[in-house]
């Protein structure tokens, strides 16, 4: 089968489209057919091993998992013994340890999502790790009819979902986003936006119960100035030095936690297959619409992380696969 590998850390120029073993399905797993893939942010960290420290998990001189790719899409090709709640044909989606950029990628059944009719394999591809982690952070913040919420750093695939999820909870929300992207953030329903570019959002009087950070661009003080007395502040962002990343920051605000009114609560997203079945539902309904910037084979994985690093894509950029 074909799939995007790699055998060092580094630039997208390591990234190889060739030719590997096609895995197989063990007691309790599935063997997922791909047809769709979601770049994360995770799969540009794998790639270049930065954070440094990721590397304790992924291997210190060179990437353990050779296969890029964590959010998938596509049919069940085969089970492994002991599943009995899918079967080959089924569409489903889920969330995998690496190897996902492949014609094939293997996962626990306990992970897998049915996906709805009416949903496309590239919509589904993008709930995993980006959906689910809007869904639990808004969550997390408790965020709900009326509440006052900032998203900072809403144009990306988190931040998109997160706009959406929490307008249908019935929240007020502005969101914090570059001026390119301003037009495309109230389209999905912000009711107001904040351009970083030109606008601090930490410097006026607005004020907010809930401050889901996606962007990391401002201080933990400029973020808690601008919470209520018993606001909540949720931050989830991948920015910071090259050794450490953002652990210095979050380890900070874990320290500060106890010894303020305010709630400060790191968002650690895990994978859920009850969420899953939430978002695809919710996908499948109309009333959650996945933010595809753009889409292309899997063959040009290194072109899409390029663009992505270069650009900053709106929402989620998408691999396809098996198509031309």
């Amino acid at each position: 089968m074909k799939a995007i590998v790699y055998e060092r850390y580094g630039s997208p120029d390591v990234l190889r489209y060739a030719d590997v073993e096609r895995p197989t399905a063990g007691r309790g797993q599935v063997l997922v057919k791909v047809h769709a893939a979601a770049l994360n942010f995770g799969d540009r960290a794998a790639l270049r091993g930065e954070p440094h420290a990721i590397r304790l998990a992924m291997g210190l001189r060179r990437p353990r998992a050779t296969i890029l790719g964590r959010a998938i899409a596509g049919t069940v090709e085969a089970v492994g013994a002991g599943v009995t709640a899918f079967r080959p044909g089924d569409a489903v989606l889920t969330e995998v340890n690496q190897r996902g950029f492949a014609e094939y990628a293997v996962a626990p059944a306990r992970h897998l999502t049915a996906k709805p009719e009416g949903v496309t394999f590239e919509q589904a591809a993008t709930l995993p790790i980006s959906g689910v982690a809007a869904l639990q952070g808004l969550r997390l913040g408790e965020v709900g009819p009326g509440t006052r919420l900032l998203v900072n750093g809403a144009s990306g695939g988190v931040g998109t979902f997160a706009v959406q999820l929490a307008k249908s909870f019935g929240a007020d929300v502005t969101a914090a986003c570059g001026g390119r992207n301003a037009e495309l953030v109230r389209s999905i329903g912000a009711d107001r936006v904040v351009d970083y570019t030109t606008d601090d959002v930490t410097a006026g009087d607005a004020r907010f119960d809930v401050v889901f950070d996606l962007a990391g661009d401002r201080s933990l003080a400029a973020m808690r100035r601008v919470l209520i007395r018993k606001g909540t502040y949720i931050p989830s962002f991948g920015t910071g030095g090259r050794s450490l990343g953002p652990m210095p920051r979050l380890l900070r605000t874990m320290v500060t936690a106890p010894f303020v009114s305010q709630r400060l609560r790191p968002l650690v997203s895990t994978s859920r297959a009850a969420e899953l079945d939430e978002l695809a539902a919710m996908v499948a309904a109309g009333t959650l619409d996945p933010v595809i910037e753009r889409s292309c084979p899997l063959s040009e994985t290194a072109d899409a992380i390029r663009f992505v690093e270069e650009h900053h894509a709106r929402g989620k950029f998408v691999l396809t696969v098996g198509k031309a």
